[in-house]
């Protein structure tokens, strides 16, 4: 215990006590690209605790340490300014890729949780952002609109060369779930199929839900990948 804390911490305590009292939620100011998650960002770890450790006279400092190859080695420390205690932690996280690029990620993501963890910060929602996230982050695969949406890529949409003023002039088709799938459609868990009508007349079959994990499923079943409307479809006239 002594490598993560001098002898005697009483007047540290006391101050941490007045930070905790003072501490403010750190604000989730950013979204995962990957899962669709809101965090808080270092900045807002950073933001949410400043203040409260400057006013007890409290340095704050973290740094990289030797790790085993492949791990990132990070010390976090309080020292009391008036009375020279101090309390630390060591943090060892796994680096994505053995280069600067890797080291950063890393030790940005090692910072703002382990600085969390010694101090209890939590986080806290950004003006409900939460409660907005599938609104705001819905796929156009899984809300395909009117037989334009596969308008480029030779997708379900009209014949190449027509004109935007013939598009303009049809009414927009609203997808329907396939009642009774098509039996060369292949049941995939986490896939749901809908259909819609192109200009041409054609109908096409438009997979929603998991495509991202299913794609050489459905790839292997005649689909075809959109990239600008990141969508998978097929033309249900083809056997």
């Amino acid at each position: 215990m002594d490598d993560y804390q001098s002898s005697e911490i009483s007047e540290l305590a006391k101050a941490l006590i007045n930070v905790q009292r003072t501490i403010k939620p750190a604000v989730k100011d950013a979204t995962n690209p990957f899962v669709q998650n809101r965090y808080a960002t270092l900045n807002s770890v950073m933001d949410s605790c400043r203040e409260a450790l400057l006013g007890n006279s409290i340095w704050m400092t973290q740094f990289p340490v030797p790790a085993e190859p492949g791990y990132l080695g990070l010390v976090t420390k309080l020292t009391h300014a008036e009375s020279g205690q101090w309390q630390s932690s060591l943090a060892v996280v796994p680096l994505p890729k053995a280069d600067p690029q890797g080291m950063g990620s890393a030790m940005t993501y090692a910072r703002r949780y382990a600085l969390s963890a010694m101090l209890g910060i939590v986080t806290d929602d950004d003006d409900g952002e939460d409660s907005k996230i599938p609104t705001k982050t819905a796929s156009p695969s899984r809300r395909p609109q009117n037989a334009s949406l596969a308008h480029k890529d030779t997708s379900c949409d009209v014949r190449p060369g027509q004109s935007d003023k013939n598009a303009s002039n049809s009414k927009p088709v609203v997808p329907n779930p396939l009642s009774n799938p098509l039996p060369t459609l292949p049941r995939i868990d986490g896939i749901t199929y809908q259909t819609v009508s192109a200009q041409d007349g054609r109908p096409c079959v438009v997979a929603t839900g998991n495509t991202a994990a299913k794609k050489e499923l459905l790839s292997g079943a005649g689909f075809k990948w959109n990239p600008q409307r990141k969508m998978w479809w097929m033309y249900a006239d083809v056997s």
